[in-house]
């Protein structure tokens, strides 16, 4: 059976800390080694993106992360336009050794209106 996308992000929600906007500031405020990763691809961050965030689209992840960030403790929390990717690219980062990985599962607009 070929599993799509949707039942993908379904069950990598189940094996990653998926947070709300309100939750990811509060933690992202509190913390001092973090990064806010973008996930989506470089034209839509280009276009907008949050203050002080990091684009590297998904596809790129495992090839960028160990170079920049060699804590596995960072914080990072990842978004993208909808959530899907971002917590699709969690589970990756979870996967590399990240322990501080959380996916924030909102649009875009909203977290760039709480973010910036």
């Amino acid at each position: 059976m070929i599993k799509t996308a949707d039942v993908l992000i379904d069950e990598a929600k189940l094996q990653i800390s998926c947070l709300d906007i309100a939750s990811a500031k509060a933690l992202h405020e509190r913390s001092e080694a973090k990064v806010i990763l973008d996930v989506r691809e470089s034209d839509a961050a280009k276009k907008m993106a949050l203050n002080d965030s990091l684009n590297i689209p998904r596809g790129l992840i495992e090839m960028k992360m160990p170079a920049l960030y060699t804590d596995p403790s960072t914080l990072i929390l990842v978004h993208c336009a909808g959530g899907g990717r971002a917590t699709l690219a969690a589970l990756s980062l979870q996967k590399m050794g990240y322990s501080n990985v959380h996916a924030i599962v909102a649009k875009f607009d909203d977290i760039k209106a709480a973010f910036d």
